[in-house]
């Protein structure tokens, strides 16, 4: 038995997100039908995280267990042969130590969410990135941003069926920055919450928009109750970038 490390980007739109349901595809249950066609073996994918419908990925990390012998950049093509035509590839593929977890070895996690800044209607971007037209000040945005950076209770920051057993999380990095009419939100940490980073920014636009102050968020994180906080962003603009071990 081997098992491989696989790192993807897909474009989460067509999908009911990362885990296998009952209610539509989803990416993982995409994988595991190309490697059964590839391997002929039915198999477990494993993602380092359970990304939400319509939420994308450049850097997500996987890994599965295959009995048959085969190379791994034999196994990253028939993979993507397999999935076509849905938008998912596997960028690349290698050995991994038996004892390694896609979800359960990861040291951090990082997210970029993309808004874009504009009142005319997205053509290239629909559906990967957040339209706001009302004028959003990026400058206050972040340091607004700052306050939630560090070891806190985000309850107010959560989406209410969470299965997480804390809502005390470490946000290692949040950074709001504009270029021309996108602003980039970056946020890094070992794991999040779930909506966590949509949460975020969704109050973060309180703040761009003049609504808020950095002292409302602060009082929002400390309120620790989700009704206290912006409310939750797209799933179209958020992306995970990168996982790291």
């Amino acid at each position: 038995m081997t098992r491989f490390r696989l790192t993807l980007e897909y474009d989460g739109g067509p999908f009911v997100g990362w885990q296998r349901q009952d209610n539509g595809p989803s990416i993982q249950q995409a994988l595991e039908e190309a490697v059964l066609a590839t391997v002929q073996e039915a198999c477990l994918v494993y993602g380092a995280g359970r990304t939400d419908a319509g939420v994308h990925a450049l850097g997500q990390v996987a890994h599965v267990d295959i009995g048959k012998p085969i190379e791994p950049n034999r196994l990253m093509a028939a993979i993507n042969f397999h999935v076509k035509p849905q938008p998912i590839a596997v960028t690349s593929c290698e050995i991994a130590a038996d004892d390694f977890h896609a979800r359960f070895s990861a040291t951090g996690r990082a997210y970029l969410y993309r808004i874009v800044n504009r009142r005319a209607p997205l053509t290239l971007d629909r559906g990967q990135a957040w339209l706001l037209s009302v004028p959003l000040d990026a400058a206050a945005m972040h340091r607004a941003a700052q306050r939630l950076v560090g070891r806190h209770d985000f309850t107010s920051f959560r989406a209410t069926l969470c299965q997480a057993q804390s809502p005390v999380k470490t946000l290692d990095r949040l950074d709001v920055m504009r270029q021309g009419e996108e602003i980039q939100v970056i946020a890094e940490a070992r794991s999040f919450l779930h909506h966590q980073v949509r949460n975020m920014v969704g109050t973060l636009r309180l703040v761009g928009e003049g609504k808020w102050s950095a002292d409302d968020v602060t009082a929002a994180l400390e309120a620790r109750d989700r009704s206290a906080s912006g409310p939750t962003s797209p799933p179209d603009g958020l992306y995970l970038t990168r996982v790291s071990y």
